[in-house]
């Protein structure tokens, strides 16, 4: 169930990085994911945070082990000796942060027992113009509760209890806490980790392509996969003749897969008998030239074992993580997210409630 967990929490916070309908601009990035859970079940702890660079984990913190641990041999070598006990001590304050978060969530809504999540997503990327985007989204029970809208340097409530936090934060200087965050502190700590894992990060792995069909009541159904692609940042579409159909097209999320590479898939209705004029297009930095791929019926529709086993695990990952996405996210409590002092919170310690 952890694992399970893990990857369902991974795909929802990779949503947020990139669309492989359209290529993004994204060099690197770094984003943590907090779920807190009110009443955890065995091999679901209470509160789990996972940092990931580039939609790589990269740390993990959770209330069983109680110890930030390094998911990567990159972090392991690269950080100095005393990085994993303050990582601890920031993420243990940030576990009772949420637990709080969760109670007065509770309140605010009028609930007693029974399960509830929170969910804490942030995080920033580094542009290929230089510039920074970062982001910050709360949850509480699978729907929004506040976020940070780094532009107007506000944040937003999704509904009247959210509201209340709202104002506290305001009259709390909040807002100026996150934009330090997202604007200085997290790119300072993405170019860090950057470096210590440059070889392995900035590696460039061509996706395998495969075209595949299926006729139901009438119609076609042409499938575009591909996979075992690193970095995750791929534009994927359907053409018909010359033209881009991306309005017409159906995007699956940018998967992780166990080996650090990604999946991903497109998918298109067609009319059988003009199933010749649709090609799938396929953009990535690991491609010399995009490619143009086309479904060969005899061929196609045949996959290997490795590759059928990658579809099952993708669809199973994206079933858990829609599941995960429902049953998560928490709010803040009146301690909310305060930052704690001085540290990246993901990162070398930086907020309470913000991780690096």
């Amino acid at each position: 169930m952890a694992p399970a967990l893990r990857l369902g929490l991974l795909l929802g916070l990779l949503g947020l990085l990139a669309d492989p309908g359209s290529t993004t601009k994204v060099l690197h990035s770094l984003h943590y994911l907090d779920v807190a859970v009110s009443e955890p079940s065995p091999g679901v702890p209470q509160f789990m945070s996972i940092g990931f660079v580039d939609g790589i984990p990269f740390t993990r913190y959770d209330s069983e082990r109680g110890r930030v641990e390094p998911l990567t041999q990159w972090i392991k070598d690269g950080v100095e000796p005393g990085y994993w006990d303050g990582q601890t001590q920031i993420w243990e304050r940030n576990q009772h942060v949420a637990a709080r978060d969760l109670e007065t969530a509770r309140e605010r809504y009028n609930q007693s027992g029974g399960l509830h999540t929170r969910l804490h997503v942030y995080g920033c990327d580094l542009l290929s113009d230089g510039t920074v985007h970062g982001s910050y989204k709360d949850g509480y029970d699978g729907r929004d509760f506040i976020s940070f809208d780094l532009g107007s340097g506000g944040f937003v409530a999704a509904d009247s209890a959210a509201e209340i936090t709202r104002r506290r934060w305001e009259q709390e200087e909040e807002a100026e806490r996150w934009t330090n965050y997202l604007k200085h502190v997290c790119p300072e700590w993405l170019r860090k980790y950057v470096g210590y894992g440059q070889k392995e990060l900035e590696r460039k792995e061509p996706p395998d392509v495969h075209v595949s069909g299926k006729e139901e009541h009438g119609t076609l159904i042409l499938s575009c996969h591909a996979y075992g692609f690193y970095p995750n940042t791929i534009a994927v579409s359907w053409m018909k003749e010359n033209t881009t159909l991306n309005q017409e097209t159906e995007w699956g999320g940018i998967v992780p897969n166990s080996d650090g590479t990604f999946h991903t898939w497109a998918r298109i209705e067609a009319l059988p008998e003009e199933r010749e004029l649709y090609r799938c297009r396929v953009e990535h930095p690991g491609m010399l030239e995009p490619g143009i791929f086309a479904w060969e019926p005899k061929s196609g529709s045949i996959l290997t074992v490795a590759v059928a086993v990658s579809i099952i695990a993708a669809i199973l990952v994206v079933l858990i993580a829609v599941g995960v996405w429902k049953l998560q996210s928490g709010k803040r409590d009146r301690s909310g997210y305060n930052v704690a002092a001085g540290k990246d919170v993901g990162i070398n310690g930086s907020a309470a409630g913000i991780t690096a």
